[in-house]
């Protein structure tokens, strides 16, 4: 997989997460969302281990002790950034929120840095780019946002960073199918743990129905089994950087779904001029992020090895 492929692997990925307002959509609001990503990380934990037992055996004997400590920070550091983008929508509005929340492909640059990173100047072009459209999208909405929450949004922005870095690295020394089974097996005990203190009752809170349960095994098997998992394995030839432009793309293609689809499968969201400004301007910074304009295939983009 070239470094071109790795990056269409990413747009993939970011298409299958912009879906997640669509099959959240089916699951009642008072269902907490720590059940959900406990429920749902466990079941993809489980198929994909039953599917590749013998791969993922192979990996622990070659790394076993480096690759569950990686696996547990990564997990903690999910829960972390989706706690806090969790309690700052609860301060925003559901779309400022998500755009602020893209404020990640600014913060990461910095993050890369700190660590040490090169940042190739392409790349800086692109974070301009997809920044001018997020601010270009929430327009008036600037001067209107709770401070606390975009603080909250913000630290939110540095801990996925983090991840996003880390991940990347990890991802070029394990095996991905494993890196993916740990990830989503200790993501969902943290959030069981969260949710058990939250809510005692646990599973005999949840109104289950067959809409949920199909609900929670299409997110298992789409969101995260199959769509995590070949993000790890792009990781292995795109950059934190790359990828973290090419998430934000997970806006664009959520927009278009609140335009397209029926009312009875996701609130209908008719963007606005400036919204589509928006997503058109980040649009533009992953294109050039991920199209070669010499012809050439550059070598040590971003992260230094």
């Amino acid at each position: 997989m070239n470094k071109l492929q790795a990056n269409l692997c990413l747009i993939c990925v970011t298409l299958c997460w912009s879906t997640e307002v669509i099959i959240f959509a089916c699951i009642p609001d008072d269902v907490l969302s720590f059940a959900t990503t406990a429920i749902t990380n466990a079941i993809a934990a489980v198929i994909l281990a039953g599917c590749f037992i013998k791969r993922i055996k192979s990996e622990l004997k070659r790394s076993s002790k480096k690759l569950l400590l990686r696996c547990i920070l990564l997990g903690i550091l999910n829960c972390a950034y989706n706690v806090l983008y969790l309690q700052g929508l609860n301060q925003l509005d559901v779309s400022t929120g998500a755009f602020t929340f893209s404020m990640t492909i600014v913060v990461l640059p910095v993050v890369l840095l700190t660590m040490r990173k090169s940042v190739d100047k392409k790349t800086w072009v692109s974070v301009v780019l997809a920044l001018s459209g997020i601010i270009v999208a929430l327009g008036s909405d600037l001067t209107g946002m709770k401070m606390s929450g975009v603080l909250i949004m913000f630290l939110g922005c540095i801990i996925r960073a983090v991840f996003i870095v880390k991940l990347n690295d990890y991802a070029k020394e394990h095996d991905a199918v494993t890196l993916s089974v740990f990830i989503s097996a200790f993501v969902s005990v943290i959030s069981f743990a969260i949710w058990l203190f939250l809510q005692p009752e646990t599973f005999a809170a949840i109104p289950w129905s067959g809409t949920i349960i199909a609900s929670l095994f299409i997110y298992a098997y789409f969101i995260l089994a199959f769509a995590q998992t070949l993000n790890i394995f792009a990781q292995k030839r795109a950059t934190a950087a790359g990828s973290t432009i090419i998430y934000s793309l997970e806006i664009a293609f959520s927009l278009i779904w609140g335009v397209v689809l029926p009312e009875n499968i996701v609130d209908r969201v008719i963007p606005s001029p400036l919204q589509i400004l928006g997503a058109l301007l980040i649009v533009a910074g992953s294109l050039i992020e991920i199209i070669d304009f010499n012809g050439k295939r550059r070598k040590n983009l971003n992260v230094s090895q």
